[in-house]
């Protein structure tokens, strides 16, 4: 007698994982740990400066190339704005990348967030450009972190320690360099947050 599977359920309250966002958003970056967070049985909750539609972007270097071509990507609904969030609600964070961060980085609101997360030793996770949020926000000092070449100033003036590798553990910070990443460090910061909840 074989016996049947427990049908999944949908309806359980599932933790709450911030994925920050804004106009230029690299799709790859954002799409990637969206979708894996679901299936981790996370609810991810896009944010940005405001509660609205963003476009998102694709970036490549093309060959022939030496700076990043961008085309126009989906488009993400923000379901929250920085300024609404109780980061207490939530679970973790991912910084995405993209130009985003690049003017982010200067919402107030965004830094008191990441700065929570971080004196709080909640899970957090950085891709690309994403760097540039936790580098604003002052907690990078003597913090190992991967990113995209051209953002190791970016991380380096703010005290952080540049590491050219896909997956960069340290502390509760997760980070890659790029999408092409993804596969290496989106997993362990899933196990991350699990170890977190007691999964």
């Amino acid at each position: 007698m074989t016996r049947r599977a427990k049908p999944l359920r949908c309806d359980i309250v599932k933790p709450k994982v911030l994925v920050i966002v804004g106009d230029a958003t690299e799709t790859v970056d954002t799409l990637y740990p969206y979708y894996r967070l679901i299936e981790g049985g996370y609810q991810p909750v896009v944010a940005a400066p405001e509660k609205r539609k963003y476009q998102m972007v694709l970036h490549e270097v093309k060959p022939g190339w030496t700076i990043t071509k961008e085309w126009e990507g989906y488009s993400i609904d923000a379901e929250i704005a920085f300024k609404d969030i109780q980061p207490e609600d939530y679970a973790g964070i991912f910084f995405s990348g993209g130009r985003a961060p690049e003017y982010i980085r200067e919402d107030q609101d965004l830094l008191r967030i990441t700065r929570w997360f971080w004196e709080n030793k909640k899970p957090m996770a950085s891709v690309c450009h994403g760097v540039e949020i936790p580098a604003r926000a002052g907690i990078v000092k003597g913090l190992r972190m991967a990113t995209v070449a051209k953002c190791q100033f970016d991380l380096e003036v703010c005290g952080g320690i540049y590491v050219n590798e896909p997956c960069v553990i340290d502390r509760h910070m997760v980070s890659g360099r790029t999408y092409h990443d993804s596969g290496h460090f989106v997993g362990p910061w899933i196990q991350m947050l699990d170890a977190q909840r007691g999964a």
